[in-house]
């Protein structure tokens, strides 16, 4: 039986066929954010539970090949360009700055602004104002065809229904990350491709994709045994991949925390997109609530419809009393002050002022936020989802956003950005 050591070394030697055969992804899964849930008073529908599934072809789609990093998009900018600077209240970013730096300060061209920043304590908003102008240096992002504006959308946790063991209420498991799932960090051989990784399983001394969504879900499951928790809609489960991370309650009133531990390397697809293309739904329609509606209609299609979808995220439970979900840079999110960016374009972990509205609505949003997360439908240089925090109201908050913003961030003087 082959190490881990050895299958790495195999695995490098054969990357650049690898690089053709599997593709890259990175972390958590999250499209446009979608509608929440009803609110707890009002009267739940039935869970929405599919028909036993038939188990699908061998046939695995390639994903997307590999892309560098690119901070081509990022244009030096001065504190005067910064729509939000002089608006915020720099003083309530500071606490989720300072969680950044937990991690950052460990990467030698952040170690001087992060120890600078734990010196401070707990300034004001002058003194943080004052920080950063020492420290930092601006960059307004852009997209790669020069354009300074994009799409903002939201994302939230979800509540779930969930029970410890299977039964015919809860038949719908969370997997933990399986054994078999290599995962190469491709900067470890290859520095120009930072923030990416390939995502495979051996078979006979060959790195192959992983499993996609409907080969995990036939029966049996090529994951049986690592059921993490049971959940009791179908649906549900769907848009707790997409967020990343949620709370299950049990039926004694337990909540469990769970978070994003992997995913199993193949690229996102909206189901939301496909049935508005497949002319099921129109672009109104197209959101948790009326996903749902149409599930609820058309059960002997929503197995096909989810699996449209072959990327699959592993879960983990967390522990109690975290002040927010952990992100991709590792640390735990704060509500209304984290947001999801593309790694290829913006560092992760770095603070930027986010210029938008609020959802529905032409009231001004500008704020310090930090760069904590990524997501599979986040792309872009001016492309961010909005952290709304957890439960019915951040849900509803983050399933209406969906405006046009620009992104400053902000780089310490000793970051270089080739």
């Amino acid at each position: 039986m082959q190490t881990t050591m050895q299958r790495l070394k195999f695995i490098s030697s054969f990357l650049p066929v690898v690089l053709l055969m599997a593709g890259c992804s990175i972390f958590q899964s999250k499209p446009e954010a979608p509608l929440p849930p009803e609110p707890p008073e009002a009267v739940e529908p039935a869970p929405i539970q599919m028909p036993p599934a038939a188990r699908p072809a061998d046939a695995v789609k390639p994903p997307e090949a590999v892309k560098l990093t690119d901070y081509s998009v990022l244009k030096p900018a001065g504190w005067e360009d910064v729509d939000g600077f002089k608006q915020d209240d720099l003083a309530k970013a500071w606490p989720a700055w300072l969680i950044s730096c937990s991690t950052l300060k460990n990467r030698s061209e952040w170690q001087t602004a992060c120890e600078a920043a734990e010196r401070l304590g707990k300034p004001d908003h002058a003194a943080v104002k004052a920080y950063f102008k020492k420290h930092f240096n601006v960059y307004q992002t852009t997209n790669l065809d020069g354009s300074d504006s994009g799409l903002v959308t939201g994302y939230y946790q979800p509540l779930l229904k969930g029970s410890r063991q299977k039964s015919e209420r809860y038949p719908y498991p969370l997997y933990t990350r399986p054994d078999d799932l290599i995962s190469v960090e491709l900067a470890a051989l290859y520095p120009e491709l930072a923030n990416k990784r390939v995502r495979g399983r051996l078979i006979e001394n060959r790195l192959v994709p992983y499993y996609n969504r409907a080969e995990i879900e036939m029966e049996p499951s090529p994951l049986q045994g690592r059921e993490l928790i049971w959940v009791d809609d179908a649906v549900d489960l769907f848009f707790l991949h997409i967020q990343g991370s949620g709370i299950i309650q049990l039926e004694n009133g337990e909540q469990i925390p769970v978070g994003y531990a992997d995913q199993n390397g193949h690229s996102y697809q909206s189901i939301g997109r496909l049935l508005i293309e497949r002319g099921e739904l129109r672009l109104e329609q197209a959101s948790m609530d009326g996903i749902k509606q149409w599930a609820r209609n058309n059960l002997d299609k929503l197995r096909d419809l989810l699996n449209s979808n072959p990327s699959y995220v592993f879960f983990r439970e967390l522990p109690a009393g975290l002040p927010g979900p952990i992100g991709a840079l590792g640390v735990p999110i704060l509500a209304e002050r984290a947001v999801a960016i593309d790694p290829k374009h913006i560092p992760l972990g770095a603070p930027l002022f986010l210029s938008t509205t609020y959802p529905n609505s032409e009231k001004p949003l500008k704020r310090m936020m930090m760069a904590q997360d990524t997501g599979g439908a986040i792309k872009g240089g001016v492309r961010a989802d909005f952290y709304w925090g957890a439960g019915y109201q951040a849900g509803k908050q983050a399933g209406a956003m969906k405006q046009r913003g620009r992104i400053w961030v902000l780089l310490p003087k000793e970051f270089k950005l080739q």
